[in-house]
């Protein structure tokens, strides 16, 4: 049982359990709770191998200038924009989805950043995708590419967030030159 208590002003609570008792105050109980939260999430990591919500890093090699990439993704995106590409089934593919090559929206850039949007087919759901840009000083670009659902409850995805940005790299060359390379987990790419 808790019993509440004022102490040079300070709200305190006393507990008795088994005739011991303990004097605490609120802060030592929300420092607790707020230790044991911590804890728990740290740990569960090791548990739950992807993040914490629907969402994908990747880094990618570019054997092109930032500025080339730059150009070729905004292009793409502009490209696959509206749902006028958008998958219908097939007998190679009965169910949808089927491609989600359609629904991207270029939204702003500056030197070193891209910033869009991609929408999934059947549900419509939006995912913020964005790019930094780094010359890698060999005529190449270093891209920090990261693609996050904007729904708050969203954990798993199917692979989704991989592909809103995979498919623009392919859909764009840039996958299929030499020296491309690419670099993700699962740690950090929901179910990639």
């Amino acid at each position: 049982q808790w019993y509440q208590r004022r102490v040079h002003g300070k709200q305190w609570y006393q507990r008795r359990v088994h005739g011991e008792s303990c004097l605490c105050s609120e802060g030592d109980t929300m420092w607790g709770r707020i230790v044991l939260l911590l804890t728990l999430f740290s740990s569960s990591q090791a548990i739950f191998k992807y993040p914490w919500y629907a969402s994908c890093k990747i880094n990618w090699e570019i054997p092109e200038t930032c500025q080339a990439f730059k150009t070729k993704i905004i292009n793409q995106m502009n490209a696959w924009q509206g749902d006028s590409l958008c998958p219908s089934t097939s007998n190679s593919c009965p169910q949808l989805p089927c491609g989600q090559n359609c629904l991207y929206e270029f939204k702003e850039s500056s030197q070193n950043y891209i910033y869009g949007t991609h929408q999934t087919p059947v549900a419509r759901y939006t995912d913020d995708l964005t790019f930094q840009l780094t010359d890698n000083g060999s005529g190449g670009c270093s891209v920090a590419a990261k693609s996050n659902s904007q729904t708050w409850y969203a954990v798993l995805d199917y692979g989704t967030n991989y592909c809103n940005l995979r498919n623009l790299v392919d859909g764009a060359g840039l996958s299929a030159a030499a020296g491309f390379a690419e670099e993700t987990r699962n740690s950090v790419c929901t179910q990639y």
